[in-house]
């Protein structure tokens, strides 16, 4: 048997629209850790925003990965040790948050989780709805602050800006003209604009990881729903794009499964896992 990385994003595709992994879904995974395959979580969510799910499938106990802030950190679940980090400057930091109060738009970075015990998501402007909601998924505490340049005083892993939907292609397209040289911008979802290191995506990660790991490119799979999840399904030798994918990831997949609602992943895993 030649063991397969099963890299899976989370919101939209490891969870159904309830933010749950379901128990089929849940069951296939075990099933394939069990049989020695590995499998590894990856996000544009920070660390502890994915924790959970990580518990849930146990991933420590079956040495999973996780991938957080869209591949700037990556985690071995075995023994919490972080095995790559790349941060986005301070600088760049600062100017963001200049160009968000000129757009009247929202702006989060994240807390250095790891050296506090109580992790929160650094809010530089009014709270939105969307900031809200990002807050509420990763199960942290939305603090706003006074000075946002003076809080945010050391580089950080990623900022998240917020657009209405029908602005925030715009507003990305304007950003890598203005800074696509210097730093990686992208959307997670239709209102999350969000910045990282320029050396860092989804793809890049794993590319990491099977090299750290020995496991060949070929036994590579990755599945996505969102703007992120594009490069890693692209990048995989089976990239697969959920039902419910936006239309950019599923141009550049190899395979379309079910929906989250639909035990996607579990399709997947019948189809190039258990059967290959």
């Amino acid at each position: 048997m030649e063991k397969k990385l099963l890299v899976l994003d989370i919101d939209g595709t490891l969870t159904n629209s309830k933010k749950e992994i379901t128990p089929a879904t849940k069951r296939a995974l075990k099933r394939i850790m069990e049989e020695g395959h590995l499998v590894m979580l990856a996000s544009g969510r920070p660390t502890p925003g994915v924790r959970k799910y990580e518990a849930e499938l146990e991933m420590g106990r079956y040495g999973g990965y996780l991938l957080t802030y869209n591949g700037a950190r990556i985690t071995r679940c075995s023994d919490n040790k972080d095995i790559f980090t790349r941060k986005f400057s301070m600088e760049y930091v600062h100017k963001l948050y200049d160009y968000c109060c000129e757009k009247d738009m929202g702006i989060v970075t994240y807390d250095d989780f790891e050296d506090t015990k109580d992790p929160y998501v650094i809010c530089g402007r009014r709270p939105d709805k969307y900031l809200e909601w990002e807050a509420k998924i990763n199960g942290l505490p939305l603090v706003s602050v006074d000075d946002f340049k003076k809080k945010v005083d050391r580089d950080v892993y990623k900022v998240l800006m917020t657009a209405d939907p029908e602005v925030s292609e715009g507003i990305e397209k304007e950003l890598q003209g203005m800074y696509g040289d210097r730093f990686n911008i992208t959307r997670s979802e239709p209102f999350f604009v969000e910045a990282i290191n320029s050396e860092v995506d989804k793809a890049k990660a794993i590319e990491r990881v099977i090299e750290i790991l020995g496991i060949e490119h070929k036994n590579v799979i990755a599945c996505g729903d969102g703007f992120n999840d594009t490069s890693m399904v692209k990048y995989a030798a089976v990239g697969v794009a959920m039902a419910n994918a936006q239309a950019a990831v599923k141009r550049v997949a190899d395979f379309i499964t079910s929906s989250n609602d639909e035990d996607g992943i579990v399709k997947v895993i019948d189809r190039f896992i258990l059967c290959a």
